[in-house]
């Protein structure tokens, strides 16, 4: 039996998020039973309780919530966790895989507590953390000192992005995944229903944006040239939109208030709401500028029938010819967003179709699970 500890994630089941998403679909498509995971899930409240999750054993860690600081005392913590659950169970030669690089300047100490064991260190380094303008200077220096010292020291590193492993020699590439099957949702289902009139919201008529409500996402370019186009459509919004400086900046710049075309919705957790929520949009905009493969674009690929991408790498990378793409340039996109309102039945099934063939061919969460699986019995 390989023991494999998670360490990174907030937790499983997963509501939100990347890390999340892919430690659910690793642990509840498992196929290879001789994997036992044990994965960290951060908790707030003074609950140590440990519970089963499709066979993995799941440790509440609990954090105080004191901002950005407390992913980096999660960690240590869950590590701490690990290495006491090894000794306890005198377990061997497993794997501690830790999700992102933000306890770089304390791993040291650790590595050889987990080798005497015969534990490796693995790393996913997600992607530029230190460049995401969220951070003040100082953080982001805290952010690229953390990933050089992670990559350093680490036993074997895994990435979900062609881009990310360029740029950090020696990683191996494994891509995130994507569900490729369609909601169970129908549009009678009160759920549906409820969500869409709640909003006023027609079906099939609307633009889409699915991302966190950060700079380096350009809310700013997407939303200004909404704006500017000619389009009779909604944009609906969904994201977990606080009302900070940034949306403050945001309202001023491109005073999306006077639009009524433009709508915040909040956050959407329900997986299959969400997926039927981008099989009925017109085209979903993607503005993310940092990071690796970025699961909610995989999704919108999978699901979407136009998709109009940031022109990045990251973005290309997945989406090959199965999108069209914008530069910050003004005019840029809203060109495409008249252009994508007046597009033939023909021109829009064509994009549909390569941009579903690329998912189902490169990022099914199948395909996923048999690479991860593979490695995670073989590497030593």
């Amino acid at each position: 039996m390989k023991d494999v500890f998670i360490v990174g994630s907030k937790g499983i089941p997963a509501k939100y998020g990347g890390f999340e998403t892919f430690v659910d679909n690793l642990v509840s498509r498992q196929v290879n039973k001789n994997i036992k995971y044990h994965v960290a899930c951060m908790t707030f409240e003074k609950d140590k309780k440990c519970y089963d999750y499709h066979r993995a054993e799941c440790q509440k860690i609990n954090v105080p919530n004191i901002g950005g600081a407390k992913a980096i005392i999660y960690d240590l913590k869950a590590l701490n966790w690990s290495l006491k659950k090894i000794k306890q169970e005198n377990l061997k030669n497993g794997i501690i895989y830790i999700l992102a690089c933000r306890i770089g300047p304390f791993l040291h100490k650790y590595i050889k507590k987990f080798h005497e064991y015969g534990f490796e260190i693995w790393v996913n380094p997600d992607g530029h953390e230190w460049k995401r303008a969220k951070w003040s200077k100082p953080v982001r220096e805290y952010w690229k000192l953390s990933e050089r010292l992670m990559v350093k020291n680490s036993d074997f590193l895994i990435c979900d992005s062609k881009t990310i492993e360029k740029y950090i020699p020696r990683t191996t590439f494994i891509a995130y995944g994507a569900d490729v099957k369609n909601s169970s949702l129908v549009k009678n289902d009160d759920i549906v229903k409820n969500w869409y009139n709640k909003f006023d919201i027609k079906l099939d008529k609307y633009f889409l944006i699915v991302g966190r409500f950060v700079p380096e996402n350009n809310y700013e370019t997407m939303i200004r040239e909404f704006v500017n186009s000619n389009v009779n459509n909604d944009l609906v919004v969904i994201t977990n939109v606080e009302k900070n400086k940034f949306y403050d900046e945001l309202k001023e710049k491109t005073h999306f208030d006077r639009d009524s075309r433009i709508k915040f919705v909040g956050t959407v957790y329900d997986q299959q709401l969400l997926k039927f929520i981008r099989e009925h949009a017109l085209a979903y905009i993607h503005g993310h500028s940092v990071g690796g493969t970025n699961p909610s674009l995989l999704e919108a690929l999978s699901s979407t029938k136009i998709n109009l991408l940031y022109d990045v790498s990251f973005n290309r990378e997945v989406a090959k010819n199965g999108a069209r793409y914008w530069s910050t340039k003004n005019g840029d996109l809203s060109n495409l967003i008249n252009n994508s309102d007046a597009l033939n039945s023909y021109d829009i099934d064509k994009l549909d179709e390569l941009s579903t063939n690329r998912i189902v061919s490169h990022y099914s969460w199948d395909k996923i699970i048999k690479d991860y699986e593979y490695v995670l019995r073989v590497k030593k």
